[in-house]
């Protein structure tokens, strides 16, 4: 099979022109109705390559089902596992995803690439060495005012690409396999209302990493800390001796924050970290934003007591924040996924073993982040993810390697195929 018959390019430059970017502010769900325009699209492609069970659901769910190409008494005898391959269709909020212009770049020579809607906007391999791996081959950017949104339709189009495959060539040997297409990841809401039992798997896939090879099975743990700061008001004209402004112990707080440690610029690997993003109030209340992130799951509330033990050390070594108080609220996020995987190892083999056959050396690295399959694992459907060449995403520099994406249709026609 020429590898590069999939049409995965052509199905990504498509899929980017639709505007599918999320809203973390948003109380709805989806938290944006345009995301459904992709969903939608999906829809009547997976029907026309004839998926007859495919269908969508009022929160944006896309689902369906590759069905079996063997009779059911071998897949009994088999005791196949039922596989879901899964990739979400919003767009980070980062950056614009609003009339995303896809480039098509044929024989990429090794030169600056400067995207044409910004000159300013300049893509090289000293930024981005990974793009070395590209030169005389083909990779596809947006035009210098938005985001490309490879992250993830780069996975929606290679999901979809395995599909037209396996209907085209019903000759190859597999078991039923289900398709998921999800809503609000950038947002952390893709998994909310997943339902599990119409999905039927025993165990998933995301198509949402990066380089060619990279295997991911280990994510953050993640929480979200608010922590409120109620100070005293008083007139400022007969504030003397009375007013304690929250806006100036909020930020005698964030200054005894450790500066070079603890925090995601000053931290790599496997270290994790403590992350302000937002504060918000006034003079009498203010409330500050937390990200709290380790892959030792035990670690986070050390870090939120220790939050907490900073801030009332502020107002406790300042005899003018006497009448005021510190509390903290603390929300889970989602776990490390590898606390159920490691649960289920042939899942593990089975890609490794798809990726080996490709011609793939697999890079086993944590994630520095999650993924839909942070929140799935823990939900009742164990999911690593697997990478789609995506790079520089939720910028305007994003970009990807169209052989990356056809690679990744290769591994998973190799997983689903039974020998």
């Amino acid at each position: 099979m020429e590898w590069n018959a999939f049409g995965v390019a052509e199905r990504l430059m498509r899929y980017v022109q639709i505007d599918t970017q999320s809203d973390p502010n948003s109380l709805s769900f989806p938290s944006t109705e345009k995301q459904k325009d992709l969903s939608n699209l999906l829809l009547q492609e997976l029907l026309a390559i004839g998926l007859v069970d495919a269908t969508m659901d009022t929160n944006g769910y896309v689902m369906a089902t590759i069905p079996a190409t063997i009779e059911q008494e071998k897949l009994d005898a088999l005791k196949l596992p039922v596989i879901c391959f899964c990739a979400h269709v919003d767009t980070a909020p980062d950056c614009s995803g609003t009339n995303v212009k896809p480039i098509l770049h044929q024989q990429y020579n090794g030169a600056p690439i400067v995207l044409p809607d910004d000159p300013t906007q300049i893509i090289t391999v000293e930024k981005y060495p990974y793009l070395k791996n590209f030169i005389g081959k083909e990779i596809i950017t947006a035009s210098g005012k938005t985001l490309l949104g490879a992250d993830d339709k780069a996975g929606v189009a290679i999901i979809v690409s395995l599909a037209a495959y396996l209907m085209q060539n019903p000759s190859i040997q597999h078991g039923p396999i289900k398709i998921l297409f999800t809503p609000d990841e950038e947002v952390g809401k893709g998994a909310d209302f997943i339902d599990f039992k119409k999905l039927n798997a025993d165990f998933g896939y995301t198509l949402d990493g990066g380089a060619l090879g990279c295997f991911e099975m280990e994510s953050f743990s993640a929480d979200h800390l608010v922590l409120t700061i109620d100070g005293v008001m008083a007139h400022p004209g007969s504030a003397k001796g009375v007013m304690q402004n929250a806006i100036k112990i909020a930020s005698d707080i964030v200054a005894a924050l450790p500066r070079d440690q603890w925090c995601p610029e000053h931290t790599e690997g496997k270290a994790g970290f403590v992350h302000p993003t937002n504060i918000q109030g006034g003079a009498e209340q203010v409330q500050i934003e937390f990200l709290i992130r380790d892959f030792d799951t035990a670690n986070l509330v050390i870090y939120e007591q220790r939050i907490l033990d900073i801030a009332e050390w502020v107002i406790r070594e300042n005899p003018n924040y006497n009448q005021s108080s510190v509390k903290i609220e603390v929300k889970q996020q989602y776990r490390n996924m590898k606390e159920v995987i490691d649960q289920y190892p042939q899942m593990v083999e089975l890609a490794l073993n798809a990726y080996k056959k490709a011609g793939i050396k697999p890079v086993i690295e944590p994630i520095r982040g999650g993924t839909d399959g942070s929140r799935m694992s823990f939900m009742g459907l164990p999911t690593a993810n697997i990478f789609t060449g995506m790079q520089a995403i939720h910028s305007k520099h994003e970009w990807v390697g169209v052989a990356d994406m056809q690679q990744a249709v290769q591994v998973l026609a190799y997983m689903v195929e039974i020998n």
